[in-house]
């Protein structure tokens, strides 16, 4: 692919600056009610929203969102002197009358700011039935707002983006990155990522090569990773780049995972988005666990979901743009068969973060927590990192003497019988970050409760001992165990 000069993107960025061509600014010229139906890949609504409007913020959403040709004129109006340019770098095709889209560029929208990205067209818009080139470059997705939500955002000197596809993550990392680092092993997805990098006035060290290749002998101070975790057969010509690789079933993530870690720095961290198998006598934790051990790594696991085979098969072939073609019996049967053969009974889907803390022992955590949380979910997980630091620096009698505060989104819920005197359950919940629930039996809760900084924990567990009438002794090596997992999920500060 040819790419644009670094002035003609000045230019373009320019002209979609003035337009205020913006995710605001175009969910605004549509209404609520046709964007919304443009996630759902229906443009109708917002093609008629549009109707008997001219001007350039229109014109540019009709092109690119809404995939629909422009007449020059309303092109010309838009961005003068910009379609051979364009043309030339094969992101449109004109007539002397019209102008189409052959490449995608759309807004996005972070906490960040606003920004550009630059990838291939929507296949599937409006039920099309459509087979995808194996190159497709995928652009923005749930995925990959999933992965920047998650991403802990600190700054750092060096950082990675594994498998950058159309760039997003990119667009993140240097926003708190001295140096951003950005592989893929598709070159179209290469160039694209490269003109989204230039769109946004941002530096990128492109290089192209399979996993960690590219980055042999470099470590990093934060790794992201949306890698092609879909486990599908290996059928050779049906596979799309940007969701499978060629390692059977979970291998991929496996690698991306153990690899990683030889990548990081000292108190690096690698995040990962994956797919991991659920073997036919095997527990998943077990399995996930294997991997970890061999990187050395503090982690924390999460599975947000488990797909059946069935279920799984379906979202991929749907994804592929399969529905309903002639080919959709034939793989979904075959895609069963292979899971029979490798034995997988399910498919868990969720989140990977290591930490390279330089323990003997390190802390790991691997759970299903399929219930909402708070999104960004990513500061919660840089806080996880220091609460981990600290509950594993103090000693017991360090954590004795400290003052302790309840967090301020911790709000506490009793059950119990009618008229009875005292609640038979004490619920502590998190309102913030994964939004937990921990049942607390009468000493824990009235230990946490008086957590308000003016006394030691040592003071405390004293008081309610005396409260309680029990051994201050016993009591105190009770709730130190019960309240260093607490500190671990920020419960205390």
């Amino acid at each position: 692919m040819r790419v644009l000069s670094v002035d003609q993107c000045r230019e373009l960025t320019a002209a979609f600056t003035e337009h205020r061509y913006t995710v605001d600014a175009v969910v605004a010229g549509i209404g609520e009610e046709a964007h919304r139906a443009l996630g759902r890949n229906s443009t109708i609504p917002a093609v008629r929203a549009l109707a008997g409007r001219d001007d350039p913020l229109a014109t540019l959403t009709r092109l690119w969102p809404l995939q629909r040709p422009v007449s020059r004129a309303a092109f010309d109006r838009a961005l003068p002197g910009l379609v051979g340019p364009l043309v030339e770098a094969q992101i449109l095709a004109a007539t002397d009358e019209q102008v189409r889209a052959e490449i995608d560029i759309r807004p996005y929208a972070s906490d960040d700011g606003d920004f550009w990205v630059v990838s291939d067209l929507s296949p599937n818009l409006d039920t099309a039935v459509a087979p995808m080139r194996p190159d497709l470059v995928l652009g923005l997705s749930a995925a990959s707002t999933t992965l920047a939500q998650l991403t802990i955002r600190r700054p750092v000197d060096r950082a990675l983006d594994l498998g950058t596809g159309c760039g997003v993550q990119s667009l993140h990392l240097a926003q708190h990155s001295a140096k951003v680092v950005a592989t893929d092993l598709n070159p179209r997805a290469l160039a694209l990522a490269r003109l989204t990098a230039m769109l946004n006035g941002i530096d990128l060290d492109l290089r192209e090569g399979s996993l960690y290749a590219p980055v042999a002998g470099e470590r990093f101070d934060l790794i992201t990773s949306n890698p092609p975790y879909v486990m599908s057969p290996p059928t050779g010509a049906s596979r799309l780049t940007y969701r499978e690789g060629d390692i059977p079933a979970d291998g991929l993530v496996e690698q991306v995972v153990t690899a990683g870690a030889d990548h990081l720095t000292e108190g690096g961290v690698l995040q990962v988005l994956g797919n991991w198998a659920h073997v036919r006598g095997q527990d998943w934790t077990d399995r996930i666990a294997g991997w970890l051990q061999r990187t050395g790594c503090d982690a924390h696991v999460v599975q947000r979901e488990v797909l059946d085979p069935a279920a799984y098969v379906e979202v991929w072939l749907s994804d592929a743009g399969l529905a309903g073609s002639r080919v959709y019996a034939d793989r979904y049967r075959a895609w069963l068969d292979y899971f029979d053969q490798l034995q997988i009974e399910a498919v868990g889907l969720g989140w990977l973060v290591l930490h390279r803390a330089g323990r003997d022992h390190p802390h790991v955590r691997i759970e299903d927590w399929p219930h909402p949380l708070e999104q960004p979910i990513g500061p919660t997980l840089a806080r996880e990192l220091d609460c981990v630091d600290l509950e594993r620096r103090l000693s017991d009698q360090q954590l004795l003497d400290r003052r302790w505060v309840l967090a301020p989104d911790v709000i506490e819920e009793t059950s119990g019988r009618p008229g009875s005197a005292d609640p038979e359950h004490v619920i502590f919940r998190q309102q913030r970050g994964f939004r937990r629930a921990v049942a607390l039996d009468t000493a824990t809760a009235g230990i946490l409760g008086a957590c308000d900084g003016e006394l030691t924990l040592g003071q405390i567990v004293d008081s309610v001992a005396q409260l309680l009438s029990v051994e201050p002794g016993d009591l105190t090596g009770q709730s130190l165990a019960r309240i260093r997992p607490l500190i671990v999920d920020g419960l205390i500060h």
